[in-house]
């Protein structure tokens, strides 16, 4: 028999993750959710096996919290003291220095091992209406050891990643993986939820084209989820926003001089750049 695994937030993220864990696993999934109508349903569609109480953390052999940042913290506060030693945590919330400064140190405390992760899937909508079991195939999972994080850990959960679809596993530390969503992720939803309150944006029908969709399509998010990880991870995201509107003031300067070629080569540049992103392979 497989272990015993319990999946805290039973959302998109999560909810996918129990439905794969059933799939593509032997192990057993248990699941909470703070709105236990949630859990239910979850267990009404065989995602999960069991509704996990305060009781079954004890049992626990793999604890894996999908909440939003702040609430993730609270959770793990209250969840790892009533674990086994030796047992495991992975948390896949999207910002992880902030995170794992306030969790590694709980769980060396209680003799847990603890890893941050962040899967690289998800939809421009969430929701446990929303979750299926093959949201993560051919995704990347971002994994970042801790102090807690044991001998055999990264190979075990890259094992158990690979197992429910992700394709690759990136193994950074947590301020690595900061700076880099900073540019991957967060600053694409910044650019996004910004470009679609041009009051052009209203009358857009029958003049938008894919272009006009693959920019917007990220602005309808979840700002109260979005506006933590943004604040949690300030720094990294400020200095992507003063680069794009630095390279944003040059293309303007060439544009309002009616300079054509210092616009073509700043255009050049941007072309060149995602050449060579694309040559490394899809992102």
């Amino acid at each position: 028999m497989g272990k015993l695994i319990v999946v805290a937030g039973l959302g998109l993220e999560g909810g996918s993750m129990a439905k794969a864990l059933k799939k593509y696993t032997d192990h057993r999934v248990w699941g909470w959710n703070r709105t236990r109508s949630v859990a239910e349903k979850a267990l009404a569609d065989g995602a999960i096996d069991g509704i996990a109480g305060d009781a079954l953390l004890s049992q626990c052999d793999l604890l894996i919290p999908v909440l939003y940042p702040q609430a993730t913290i609270q959770y793990l506060r209250r969840a790892i003291p009533l674990m086994k030693r030796g047992a495991q945590v992975v948390d896949l919330v999207g910002v992880k220095t902030a995170v794992v400064e306030e969790v590694a140190p709980l769980a060396l405390e209680y003799g847990l091992r603890y890893t941050g992760g962040h899967p690289m899937a998800g939809l421009e909508k969430a929701g446990y209406g929303r979750s299926f079991p093959d949201l993560f195939q051919g995704a990347s999972m971002v994994l970042t050891p801790t102090a807690a994080t044991a001998e055999g850990d990264i190979e075990e959960l890259s094992g158990l990643f690979r197992q429910v679809g992700f394709q690759r596993v990136e193994v950074c530390g947590p301020q690595t993986h900061d700076r880099m969503i900073a540019h991957t992720s967060q600053l694409a939803h910044v650019v996004s939820n910004c470009y679609v309150k041009s009051p052009a944006s209203r009358r857009c029908l029958g003049f938008a084209g894919g272009s006009y969709r693959d920019m917007t399509r990220v602005a309808c998010l979840n700002e109260s989820v979005w506006a933590e990880l943004f604040l949690m991870n300030r720094e990294a995201l400020l200095s992507e926003i003063d680069q794009l509107i630095s390279a944003m003031d040059q293309t303007r300067q060439a544009i309002a001089a009616g300079d054509r070629a210092g616009l073509e080569e700043l255009l050049r540049q941007g072309r060149e750049s995602k050449e060579e992103i694309d040559r490394q392979g899809t992102p």
